[in-house]
């Protein structure tokens, strides 16, 4: 094995292949900071000139590309609050809100630490687990895989804040978009409205984009000024290093987390990001910083994410099962180069398997010494008025959105589900608990189905399952242990009722988005009636649970209603431009509709001179031009003038 290792060292560092990996992790890293794009668009764009080269420095320059993209994100999530993939979404919600209390590089300088950790422990445990990697994977069967998807569930319970009902309504909620679409165990399609857009479900991309970036734009746009309103200190890393090294044992756990999350497929970086952010707040004693900028989240969310990269191809390579759409891609590249996958992988071709762990263990060091040096400049946009930003930001989020089917329903339910997630922010609904269970919805029906067809219930007595589910059961019951030694104490005087603050939830918000999620709920229960019976399980998971807490919350926030719309009059208005740019983009196509928002933000919001927005405003339409045609696709064209 060590002869192996060594051999593979040593083919990697030929100038060419050196140069072909960091060609790759420079286009990583771009595409990483850039909202909805991430590794897919990244090897996309590299895909055709890899057959240029021999296989080690193609796949090299792929693997460079996909092995960054976690850690370049990390800028856009703390900077902006748009989340650079669906992974990144913990480090958008935390690192963001230290952002604006002025302590951005310290967010980002753990976020790199943890990425770097994440990526060497990956590849470390890969490199000792590669002559056993078939049998583990071989040992997880549909019942072990299924258990995984529940302690996903479970942990996102815990991000579920201090209102019960409203987190685990959000959840509900998470569940019933992820079931949209094609039903896993039956030929129905659920919820698609007659809708050929709706006919694949949602995207996660877009769910991502649409819950955190575009919330976040609007209500920064709305506000004015920069996304820090105190001076950002980018000379003196040392309060990041320390925070880093008191959680260091904390982002080894989460690593590990993620290289299992990236064995199982169908679970990858998204969901065991998700569950190393849900470790984190269970770990710690005082939760009450998280959601409001708890550096411990960051560490876990960004150890996580970077392990799975590497343990994402274990099934790739060993059973020819992508874990994603980059690995989908990768997956082609080994077969054009002659590669193919399967168990016999790890003995016939030990020097790749070993090239891979070289490969992610190199970028995983310079990624991050590189996003070290860039970050002292970049951190400087957190004074930058934001609504400068905001205009490249939405349009490449548009493109980001545009890529997953090229059709204007991409535009639509971006701004749609924009307009959620901003009633969530606002009406006091955690958004995390819902692009969770989006995500485990379709692996948790599939699992199940399977699982009771092969097993039925015997699969409950499974040692992999009980072991699993400890993972559930054990913090359940040290959780009622302390209930029930608190139960005894003396409460403390009620705390005293505040005027509401700008952080505080609208009222008024929070009685419309109870409102719409209940109508939501009683018609998905209506339509589940016309369904196979296999096909209602998993919307039923989220209906009866998800529609007495929305009737719970409408009532209870009829009974406190208080007219406080006219505090977000101004975010309303971004929101209502915005869904009037995408009904301009559907009728007269992009380029005009694209010239006047831009306009609009740089004259109106920013308050730029004339001269200035329209070099700046040049520059930015022309990039977006750019991006389309190296991603291969089309601009939208108007539906009732036939212009791009």
């Amino acid at each position: 094995m060590i002869e192996n290792a060594l051999t593979a060292l040593e083919a990697l560092f030929d100038p060419v292949r050196l140069a072909a990996l960091f060609t790759g992790m420079i286009v990583g890293m771009v595409f990483g900071m850039l909202p909805g794009l991430g590794g897919v668009a990244a090897v996309s764009i590299l895909l055709p000139f890899i057959y240029y080269l021999d296989p080690y420095s193609g796949l090299a320059m792929l693997l460079g590309a996909v092995s960054v993209v976690y850690t370049s994100d990390t800028i856009t999530s703390v900077l902006l609050g748009a989340p650079g993939s669906p992974a990144s979404a913990p480090t958008a919600i935390e690192g963001h809100a230290l952002a604006k209390q002025g302590q951005a590089s310290r967010a980002l300088g753990v976020g790199f630490l943890a990425s770097m950790v994440g990526g060497l422990t990956g590849a470390a445990i890969l490199f000792v687990a590669i002559p056993v990697a078939g049998p583990i994977v071989l040992m997880l069967s549909t019942p072990e895989l299924l258990m995984f998807a529940l302690v996903g569930l479970y942990y996102a319970a815990s991000m579920i804040g201090k209102d019960l009902a409203k987190g685990l309504a959000a959840a509900c909620l998470g569940v019933l978009l992820g079931v949209v679409g094609p039903a896993q165990a039956a030929a129905d399609f659920r919820y698609t409205f007659g809708q050929v857009y709706l006919l694949d479900g949602f995207s996660l991309t877009i769910v991502a984009l649409g819950l955190f970036g575009v919330a976040e734009v609007i209500s920064m746009l709305a506000a004015g000024g920069g996304i820090s309103h105190e001076r950002v200190k980018v000379d003196h890393w040392g309060e990041g290093f320390r925070d880093f090294w008191k959680a260091k044992w904390l982002v080894l756990r989460a690593a590990i987390i993620g290289v299992f999350g990236g064995f199982v497929p169908a679970v990858g970086a998204s969901a065991s990001t998700w569950v190393a952010y849900g470790h984190a707040i269970h770990s710690t004693k005082d939760k009450s910083r998280f959601g409001k900028g708890e550096i411990r989240g960051i560490a876990a969310s960004e150890g996580a994410n970077n392990a799975t990269v590497i343990s994402d191809l274990v099934p790739t390579l060993l059973f020819s099962v992508p874990g994603g759409p980059a690995a989908a891609i990768f997956l082609g590249a080994l077969f054009s180069f002659g590669y193919y996958p399967g168990p016999r992988m790890i003995t016939q071709h030990p020097d790749l398997m070993f090239l891979i762990v070289w490969s992610v263990a190199l970028t995983s060091v310079v990624g991050a010494g590189l996003c070290f040096a860039i970050t002292p400049a970049l951190a400087r946009l957190t004074r930058i008025p934001f609504a400068i930003i905001a205009a490249p930001l939405v349009l490449i989020m548009v493109i980001g959105a545009y890529q997953s089917t090229s059709t204007m329903g991409d535009i639509f339910m971006l701004f749609l589900l924009g307009g959620l997630g901003w009633l969530m922010k606002h009406g006091g609904w955690p958004r995390a608990p819902a692009l969770v269970g989006f995500v485990l919805s379709g692996p948790m029906e599939q699992y199940f189905w399977l699982t009771n067809q092969i097993y039925g219930w015997s699969w409950l007595t499974r040692p992999g399952v009980l072991v699993i589910g400890s993972v559930i059961v054990i913090p359940m019951l040290i959780s009622c242990v302390r209930w029930l030694k608190a139960r005894g104490r003396k409460a403390g005087p009620a705390p005293a009722h505040d005027l509401p603050t700008l952080n505080a939830p609208s009222h008024g918000i929070a009685l419309v988005l109870a409102a719409i999620v209940a109508v939501m709920f009683a018609y998905a229960l209506w339509e589940t009636f016309s369904f196979n019976p296999a096909s209602r399980l998993m919307p039923a998971l989220a209906i009866l649970p998800g529609l007495p807490l929305a009737l719970y919350l409408l009532v209870r926030g009829a009974r406190d209603f208080r007219n406080d719309f006219s505090r977000d009059a101004n975010e309303l208005w971004v929101l209502a431009a915005l869904f009037v740019y995408a009904m301009a983009v559907w009728a007269i196509g992009l380029s005009i509709p694209t010239v006047v928002l831009i306009a609009w933000m740089l004259l109106v919001k920013a308050r730029m001179r004339i001269w200035t927005s329209l070099i700046y405003g040049v520059a930015v339409f022309a990039v977006i031009r750019l991006l389309f045609d190296l991603l291969r696709g089309d601009a939208p064209v108007g539906a009732l003038i036939p212009f791009s």
